[in-house]
């Protein structure tokens, strides 16, 4: 019970205020998406036009087949993991099976490492990502963004007792989750000594435990999952290097099936049901 209770006091203190007066604020994990002779013009205004009404047609598609396609790396607890009947779970999974719903169709998951996300989205794998992602600007380049839903930020796991400091990272061996934000911010902002990708987080706290590595760069409560698993040899330190947001990820010119997403979003925003997964999954994660 006084698990619980702290549970629940840590996301009730991390309820985002309303961003705008018109829609509903995220949800907070933590403290809180392109011209030459005139003929080629007209072909290529002509084609440009045509795309979003051929796309546009997704929902309608995604109607027809049933079937909702989500798009994750269920190794970042507690947003997607697998749960113990091998499938894939999370805040995530359950937000994607809410939206199905409201479509009227069913829920089918891929699973599959993460940097393979965004191609997959983008060959047509899947009709839309779920994985904690994060909104950068190299990744609007190629897909588009829902609101945000959950608010998040960059942390770092030390071995217990080892003195590394969140300003000090320079000189490290920083161990992060590939093509992640805190990829990108040990890479990007810091000048460690190297940089070891993983394909999950799980396996980044793994390098640390086994001293492969000084620490690890990743979100707040996957870290916070690593370090409770970890039986008191690591922690994560109170400093947050980042803040940011999620948001869930479709192919570029789906408005329709986007609109949808956002407008399931709204509710379940509005509702309290994405402060009440988090709290959910951290304890069952």
């Amino acid at each position: 019970m006084k698990k619980i209770a702290l549970i629940l006091a840590l996301v009730m203190l991390f309820v985002f205020a309303g961003c705008t007066s018109t829609a509903p604020a995220a949800s907070s994990a933590v403290p809180a998406s392109s011209e030459a002779a005139s003929s080629v013009a007209a072909s290529s205004e002509a084609a440009s036009s045509a795309a979003p009404a051929a796309q546009g047609a997704k929902l309608d598609a995604i109607k027809k087949a049933g079937k909702l396609v989500m798009l994750t790396n269920a190794a970042f607890p507690p947003f997607e993991y697998m749960g113990n009947d091998n499938k894939p779970a999370g805040v995530d999974v359950e937000v994607a099976q809410a939206i199905a719903k409201d479509l009227g169709v069913e829920l089918e998951i891929v699973n599959m490492d993460f940097d393979l996300l965004i191609e997959s989205l983008k060959a047509g794998k899947g009709d839309l990502i779920l994985a904690g992602m994060t909104i950068k600007p190299e990744r609007l380049e190629q897909v588009d963004f829902s609101k945000e839903y959950v608010k998040s930020a960059q942390y770092v796991i030390i071995k217990s007792g080892s003195g590394v400091t969140a300003d000090k990272l320079d000189g490290l061996t920083i161990a992060v989750q590939q093509d992640t934000t805190g990829d990108f911010y040990a890479t990007d902002d810091i000048k460690a000594k190297e940089v070891l990708r993983f394909k999950s987080g799980i396996e980044a706290g793994s390098a640390l435990s086994s001293g492969k590595c000084d620490a690890v760069i990743i979100d707040k409560l996957p870290a916070e999952k690593i370090a409770a698993n970890s039986s008191g040899k690591l922690e994560v330190l109170p400093k947050a290097l980042t803040e940011e947001s999620y948001a869930i990820a479709v192919a570029k010119e789906n408005k329709d099936l986007l609109e949808a997403v956002n407008a399931s979003l709204d509710k379940l925003i509005a509702d309290g049901t994405v402060d009440k997964l988090i709290v959910k999954h951290m304890e069952i994660a």
